[in-house]
């Protein structure tokens, strides 16, 4: 599996943060910007990197960080086949992968400390899907609604 990162200017420092979790972790990742702080950078931009490379690559997923983590995930949520999902807790990402087949998890740098945010990037990476038929008709429903626009 592969983690693709992303962030705006607000979210940098915690991306950099989770790269070298991850690295400390030994899980393969790819860093799709910014690669060094702005003053500003524009969360869509971003947002469309990241969803759009887990949306065309098997075995990948996403983790966006911006202030609030609500302007990536309204965005990543625009790629078709993307179920992003802003998370503030492990029980969140442990749902959101679990309930939701989430494929990205958007952090909000203002809320969140880098020791909740690893904790939360570890369930995210770590949960499965559990496949239950409410869950996949639930998940058939939205890629519905992906096929109307």
């Amino acid at each position: 599996m592969i983690i693709a990162l992303g962030s705006d200017h607000a979210g940098f420092w915690l991306k950099e943060e989770i790269r070298r979790h991850l690295d400390h972790k030994n899980i393969a990742w790819i860093d799709l910007g910014p690669s060094k702080l702005k003053t500003t950078d524009d969360y869509p931009d971003y947002a469309k990197r990241v969803a759009q490379f887990v949306a065309k690559k098997k075995d990948s997923m996403g983790i966006l960080v911006c202030s609030t983590g609500f302007g990536m995930a309204m965005a990543a949520n625009k790629v078709k086949g993307i179920r992003a999902a802003n998370v503030e807790s492990t029980e969140g990402a442990r749902l959101a992968r679990r309930h939701n087949n989430a494929n990205i998890i958007c952090l909000g740098s203002r809320f969140l400390k880098q020791s909740t945010s690893k904790n939360i990037v570890d369930v995210f990476l770590r949960e499965k899907f559990d496949g239950g038929a409410r869950h996949v008709r639930r998940i058939t429903k939205v890629r519905g609604i992906e096929r109307l626009h």
